[in-house]
């Protein structure tokens, strides 16, 4: 009755202008790394209770009733002047009974990082604690951008989980997990967003 499952999606899955972007940048970073390009994955989190399913996961702010998908932090995007619109805004979801978009296109999924209650818990312990960063670039130091592996891999690693032997499907990439993993090695939490008690969604019973 208790799990933590781990879901790979194809950047862009459900949206071919970012798809499309993501092939783009690939292609460049090959280009200049002297590789041949990979396909770009996007990670998400599931967490199953006795009391329920939660659904972790970074996206852009859909409308300002965060309440509703659990969200318990958010960013700017692209620049910190930036963060004062909602277009350019990310949030971190701690989504009880939600779903993980374009689930249906995952790849590899999901892979189960453990079955333990008590780590199962700690997961959603640490999720607002999150750092929130500018996505998109390297304000922590950590030697790559901060973006949604990023927050999935910092929370998989402060939980007490092994992330750093965690890797994408064959043949993929996850740009931003090697900064989560990093960044979440520090004593200290960095770039944390202050707790607001009043939208930490209801874990327990």
């Amino acid at each position: 009755m208790a799990g933590v499952d781990l879901y790979w999606l194809p950047l862009g899955a459900g949206g071919h202008f970012v798809r499309l972007n993501g092939r783009v940048y690939e292609t460049l970073a090959a280009r200049l790394q002297g590789r041949p390009a990979r396909d770009l994955y996007h990670s998400a989190l599931e967490v199953v209770l006795p009391e329920g399913t939660f659904v972790i996961e970074q996206a852009p702010v859909h409308d300002w009733s965060g309440i509703e998908r659990g969200v318990v932090a958010e960013g700017a995007v692209g620049a910190r002047w930036a963060g004062r619109f909602r277009i350019f805004r990310y949030e971190i979801r701690l989504w009880r009974g939600g779903q993980i978009p374009d689930v249906a296109e995952a790849v590899d999924s999901p892979r189960r990082l453990s079955d333990q209650e008590q780590l199962a818990r700690r997961v959603l312990e640490v999720v607002p604690q999150v750092p929130t960063p500018v996505w998109g670039r390297d304000e922590l130091g950590a030697g790559e951008m901060w973006n949604s592996n990023a927050v999935i891999a910092w929370v998989i690693a402060r939980s007490g989980i092994d992330a750093e032997s965690i890797q994408p499907p064959p043949g993929g990439r996850a740009p931003g997990w090697r900064a989560g993993v990093v960044v979440a090695s520090r004593s200290g939490v960095e770039g944390t967003a202050a707790a607001n008690p009043g939208r930490q969604p209801t874990i327990g019973p």
